[in-house]
């Protein structure tokens, strides 16, 4: 009883901590980078309680969660992982923390220094945001060679890549101002 006390507890201290595993029997099999995650429809965000995000960059996967209640599980894939410098440990490039769905949401981007685009984005933090696969120049052009590292590997400059169809329905969606939780686990 004392266990599950201090457990409650942390979570409500560190929401990072909550259940991170997938609605197994809903998750899409194979992956697919065009469709939905999960089988299942779209929940309703809006007005749910104490909504937020927690992207797992290891575990390669992005969970919705009204208050500790996991409502979605999405397939997804951040930041490529690169030697830091002061540390020499391997690191996200995907900044990690605590941060907030920007009201930055664009159905198309693309830089041109590193010749990626992607579809359908919502900012957390600046330049990072939620998108589709990435594409090329050409906005229906997605790179199939990042597309089937989706859910499996990290693949993206830095930005939390999902498919197509969960990226379309975060940018539409997704409050302004939920919290997103960054870990890398």
């Amino acid at each position: 009883m004392l266990l599950a006390m201090i457990l409650v507890l942390a979570l409500l201290v560190n929401p990072a901590l909550a259940s991170s595993k997938p609605h197994s029997k809903h998750m899409r099999r194979p992956i697919s980078w065009v469709k939905s995650s999960e089988t299942v429809p779209y929940p309703e965000l809006k007005g749910k309680p104490n909504l937020w995000v927690k992207v797992s960059l290891k575990g390669n996967r992005t969970y919705v969660y009204s208050g500790k209640k996991l409502l979605y599980t999405m397939y997804s894939s951040a930041g490529v992982y690169k030697k830091d410098p002061v540390t020499h440990k391997m690191k996200s490039v995907t900044p990690t923390g605590t941060f907030h769905a920007s009201n930055i949401r664009k159905d198309r981007v693309y830089n041109p220094n590193l010749k990626l685009g992607a579809n359908y984005c919502i900012s957390w933090n600046g330049d990072y945001m939620f998108h589709s696969i990435v594409t090329t120049k050409d906005p229906h052009h997605y790179i199939k060679s990042l597309a089937n590292k989706q859910g499996k590997a990290p693949s993206s400059p830095g930005c939390v890549c999902l498919s197509i169809a969960d990226a379309k329905w975060f940018e539409h969606d997704l409050p302004t101002g939920t919290k997103v939780v960054v870990a890398d686990n």
